[in-house]
């Protein structure tokens, strides 16, 4: 989690600071904090979304050889894609109750993995 939140900064700098900036230093505009909120979720849903449905690894899970996959094994649908990107919010948010729930799973799952159908399985080469 850590290397994905390095590479997240990159992606954020790219397409929410540099935007931004170009706004308030070219036209002097400075947005609510909830469309600057409800921009970073759409940005990071964007890349989490494309990573997912596109071979199931984002580049962070490339290096460590993890794969996200539905609890049948086959890949995830939209959908379900969708909720376990929703459900990750409060996992996280919420003092990680989420992540700390895979010490408890017993397939060591986090829980909003549990909760979507999805499963976080190492990638055989």
């Amino acid at each position: 989690m850590l290397y994905e939140s390095l590479l997240l900064l990159g992606v954020l700098a790219l397409t929410f600071m540099l935007p931004h900036l170009l706004l308030g230093m070219s036209f002097d505009i400075a947005l609510p904090g909830w469309l600057l909120l409800a921009h970073v979720v759409a940005v990071l849903g964007a890349y989490f979304l494309w990573y997912w449905s596109h071979g199931g690894q984002t580049l962070a899970m490339q290096t460590w050889k993890l794969q996200l996959a539905s609890v049948n094994g086959e890949s995830p649908t939209i959908n379900r894609l969708l909720l376990r990107y929703a459900l990750a919010w409060p996992s996280l948010l919420w003092f990680g109750v989420g992540l700390f729930w895979a010490l408890l799973d017993r397939d060591h799952q986090f829980l909003h993995d549990r909760l979507a159908g999805t499963r976080l399985i190492f990638k055989s080469v």
